[in-house]
Formats: structure tokens, sequence, C-alpha cells
């Protein structure tokens, strides 16, 4: 009987204890939500009339060339990030956790260190290094007599969107790493040991060993991937803007001056509405086609 009683009293504390965080994750997230889709079905443009219109904004969406423009750069940056981060974060793991790394602690911390840094201070730095003047990838180029690969990097509409996706890869690459290498160390070190006295070193254990045990670990990522790189913002507007013209314009940013530059408020929370169905759509397909091949 007490047994029982000391049961419902910790599951009735538990549930004391998950109030405040369900409070702030409802205030924080759902009911910005659901005023964002009440938002999406009227005209409302800031002031104090909202005139509801149904899904006329929905229907728009579907034919603006310039929201999918933008769904196309953030699927871009998307596939880059998820390639090349992902790929050298389960390497530089493998290499970490290899006994024949030498100052693991200082490599690891250089890596993750950009990850605490603003996005605005990352953007000035990319910026400056991608100056056609004066920029460090331009000089080092001409330095070894690649001149015909010198451009200005954020002024060209074929290679913008490339140009802003690699401060993305290297602030966050830590992220990704730090996860791998805590799914790695849960790995028992006999399953290693057995691998290495069957001849199963260095490439073959990271592919057949490593990468097996932790691909669950690998999908959560790039779920995690998926939800962020379709929210990027601060990086783009700090870079290019969303130029030249609107070659490097993302969702977010497309959502952020249609409501507050063009104070076409009705239809930008019909946008974020539109990022959030993509977005989620995303993650879907993506756990879907894991599910399958696995």
């Amino acid at each position: 009987m007490n047994h029982g009683n000391s049961l419902r009293i910790k599951k009735s504390t538990l549930l004391w204890l998950l109030v405040p965080s369900i409070a702030i994750y409802t205030f924080v997230m759902i009911i910005p939500l659901i005023l964002s889709f009440y938002y999406s079905l009227t005209d409302w443009t800031g002031g104090p009339t909202k005139a509801f219109i149904g899904f006329d904004n929905y229907r728009f969406l579907m034919k603006d060339s310039l929201f999918w423009e933008s769904f196309h750069n953030n699927l871009i940056i998307l596939l880059f990030t998820i390639v090349f981060q992902m790929s050298l974060a389960f390497i530089l793991t493998s290499l970490f956790m290899s006994k024949a790394m030498r100052l693991k602690e200082f490599h690891r911390t250089v890596i993750f260190f950009p990850v605490v840094l603003s996005a605005v201070v990352v953007g000035f730095i990319w910026q400056m290094m991608y100056s056609q003047d004066y920029g460090i990838v331009n000089t080092v180029l001409k330095s070894v007599g690649l001149d015909s690969y010198i451009m200005p990097w954020l002024d060209d509409p074929k290679v913008v969107i490339y140009a802003v996706t690699l401060p993305l890869i290297w602030q966050f690459l830590g992220i990704p790493m730090i996860i791998f290498m805590s799914a790695v160390q849960g790995i028992s070190k006999d399953i290693y040991e057995t691998c290495e006295l069957d001849g199963c070193t260095g490439i073959k254990k990271a592919i057949y060993i490593t990468f097996p045990l932790i691909y669950d670990t690998i999908k959560v990522v790039i779920m995690l991937s998926i939800s962020s790189n379709m929210l990027v913002f601060s990086h783009i507007y700090v870079l290019t803007g969303g130029g030249p013209g609107t070659s490097s314009m993302v969702l977010a940013q497309y959502a952020y001056k249609t409501s507050f530059t063009s104070m076409q408020l009705g239809y930008g929370s019909a946008v974020t509405i539109g990022m959030f169905i993509l977005s989620f759509g995303l993650v879907l397909v993506f756990k879907w086609l894991a599910e399958v091949k696995k």
C-alpha cells in the first residue's frame, strides 16, 4: 500500500516538474504557430484591421516563383551540408577514435570552437574572406597560380549559393562530430578488438563496424540538420542579404522581407506555414527513405 502511494506521489511530482517545460514550449512554439496560421488566412498589413480571405494567400503561394526559388536555394544548402558536413564529421570521428591520433582534446576544441560564435560574427569574417580585392580566398588562389579561379564570390549569381553554404558547414561541423563521438564511445571495445584481430582496421573498421552501429544516431543528426538548414537566416542576411538579386534568397529571409519590409504580414505568415510544411515533409521523406534503406 505504501509502495503504491509512493509510486503515485512520484508520478504526480514528475507531472508537476514537466508543467514549466510544457508551458514554455506551448507559449514559444504552439501558440505562435496557431497565430501564424490564423494570420495567414487574412490580408493583415500591420494595422488594426484583418480581413479574412480564407486560403487566398496559399493559392498565391503555390504560384509564387520567388517562394519556390528560395526553397530551391534551401535545398542546395541542405544537400551540400548533409553530404560534406556529415561526411567530414564521420571521418573526423573515426580519426579521433583511432590510437594514432595525437592531441585529440586540442583538435576537438578547435573544431568545435566556431559553434559558439555568433552567426553575425561568422558572416562578417567570411564576408571579408570572400572579398574580391583583399579577401584571403582570392589571395591564396593568386599565390598558387590559380588566377583564373579568382572571382567575386558573393557577387556572382552562379556561385553565391555555394559560397554562403561553406560558412555553415564550417561553423557547425563540431555538432555532428561530437554527437557521433558520443555514439561511438557507447560501442563496446570488445567489438573493435575482435574486429582488429580479424584484420579489419582503418577504413574497413569505420565502414563495416562504426557506421552500422551508429546508423540510428546518423539518422537523427541528419533530421536535425534538415530542420535547422531549412531555417537558416542570419548567415545569408549578413553575407549577401539574399543577393545578388534573389540568387541567395532563402525561405526564412523571404518570410522576413515579406512580413517586415513589404508589411504583408498575412502573406508572410503563409510563407512561414509553407516553410513548416516543407520542412516537416522533408523530415518525413528522409525518415521513410532511411527506414527503407536499412
